[in-house]
């Protein structure tokens, strides 16, 4: 059996042995945040208790298989430039470390090159931080040639300021991508000059992938199925939503980041009409600015999305946080929460709320009657057909009926409405004469009508 060495020369674990880890979460207190200029950890508090931040965070570690030995929250008033932490802390956590026989130390925050080496060198463990972390996840999960290339692209972009040795047991563990680096200066300099070849390379492939996209979506709206994306936090169950409204079978777990790469079907509407959903990467506080960038593509379908559905864990502790966190990375994204039209949120997971309980989360939430909340349980499928209806009353929002009359012989003219119209009701009489009831975006309406010569009505 193929051994791992130990800190000390020893053979102490195989390769197989899940890595032994311990959780940090480096906290400012609120004094500390209003002066702190780490947009990372300013951002990571928004709206969240210490205690929920770290057990998120642990969430994280167990993502990966990770082995979580120990959790430590320790509150602290400010960002020491070498450590992130202050003496007396790095040295109780070098003293765990030891004691623990702990592998592998996850901060929860954003460490600088320099204060991870720093740590590791004091640990003698490797250090890693929460956007080296969730882009190990992401490693993991991706399935497709183009989610790894995503992947990867973010990774060598992290990496380009890490070029350190560093440890890759994760790497060979299932295949996350791990860390270049060498001893010396001179393969330093060599692996930074590799890794820009190598994004050249990736941001090539991926701009084929864009463009490959781009005309997947054009022949989309050659169709006449709007694109509904659903949108959200990591684990509000978007996954198990989507499985439940397709009848698919994408992986949905009690895990974060389950789904990572996305995935598309079509989802019939109570009255005929059909829609094309989408299932997207989950976000999450504190996303890393290099997958955002990397996923770009990806997000692109929410982007052009005709309807998006934020879906939310409305069960959750931090559901409001969590809210905004979403909401951020949509602005971020081009998307503006509070005026945008196309948002509805969907509050999941109400088979684990009593009814005194939801009626509070209404009243903590501000929306407008427009915006009122489809609540449901993905998991019982309780309120599905209640959501069918409210998705089929929002896109018909501005959209135009027709009715049109077919000959019994006008079986083209059939065909084209099928093919270029949604068809809401169809009717034929004895004489063999078809009415038919059809919906159209306004773009649509004018071909429809000088080909038809039919009446029209707005929807409301």
């Amino acid at each position: 059996m193929a051994l791992k060495a130990g800190p000390n020369g020893g053979s102490r674990h195989s390769v197989e042995a899940r890595t032994r880890a311990l959780v940090v979460g480096p906290y400012l207190d609120h004094r500390a945040r209003q002066k702190a200029t780490s947009g990372g950890a300013i951002q990571a508090a928004r709206g969240r208790t210490n205690e929920a931040r770290l057990f998120e965070a642990s969430g994280l570690a167990h993502a990966i298989d990770l082995e979580v030995v120990a959790e430590r929250m320790l509150p602290i008033t400010q960002i020491r430039p070498a450590t992130f932490l202050g003496k007396g802390n790095v040295s109780e956590l070098a003293a765990l470390v030891s004691a623990e026989d702990i592998d592998l130390v996850f901060m929860d925050c954003v460490l600088s090159p320099v204060q991870q080496r720093n740590l590791e060198k004091t640990f003698a463990a490797k250090v890693i931080d929460r956007t080296g972390l969730i882009l190990e996840i992401f490693g993991r999960r991706a399935r497709t040639r183009e989610g790894a290339l995503q992947v990867e692209l973010a990774h060598l972009a992290y990496q380009k300021s890490r070029l350190v040795r560093s440890w890759t047991h994760l790497e060979r563990q299932r295949g996350g991508f791990g860390f270049l680096g060498g001893p010396g200066e001179t393969q330093i300099e060599a692996d930074r000059r590799l890794i820009e070849e190598r994004m050249t390379r990736i941001e090539h492939d991926l701009e084929g992938v864009k463009r490959t996209r781009g005309l997947h979506r054009k022949s989309r709206r050659a169709v006449p199925y709007p694109v509904v994306a659903l949108v959200g936090y990591t684990n509000a169950g978007k996954s198990t939503l989507f499985n439940r409204l397709t009848e698919a079978s994408v992986v949905a777990e009690d895990m974060l980041f389950a789904t990572l790469d996305p995935t598309l079907r079509r989802v019939a509407l109570p009255h005929g009409g059909q829609v094309i959903l989408s299932d997207t990467v989950g976000f999450i506080s504190d996303l890393p600015t290099m997958l955002i960038k990397a996923f770009r593509a990806t997000l692109e379908e929410v982007l052009e999305a005709d309807l998006i559905l934020h879906v939310r864990d409305i069960a959750h502790e931090d559901a409001e946080a969590q809210r905004g966190d979403v909401e951020a990375i949509l602005t971020g994204l081009g998307i503006d929460p509070a005026n945008d039209r196309r948002l509805m949120e969907v509050w999941n997971k109400c088979d684990l709320l009593d009814d005194a309980s939801l009626t509070a989360a209404r009243t903590g939430t501000q929306l407008s009657s427009y915006d009122k909340p489809v609540i449901v349980s993905a998991l019982t499928g309780q309120g599905l057909e209640d959501l069918r209806a409210a998705i089929e009353e929002r896109l018909a929002n501005g959209r135009i009926l027709f009715d049109v009359t077919l000959d019994p012989a006008n079986g083209a003219g059939l065909n084209w409405l099928h093919e270029n119209a949604e068809v809401m009701r169809k009717n034929t009489e004895s004489d063999g004469i078809v009415h038919v009831r059809v919906r159209v975006p306004p773009e649509r309406a004018e071909p429809l009508r000088r080909k038809f010569r039919a009446s029209a009505t707005r929807c409301a």
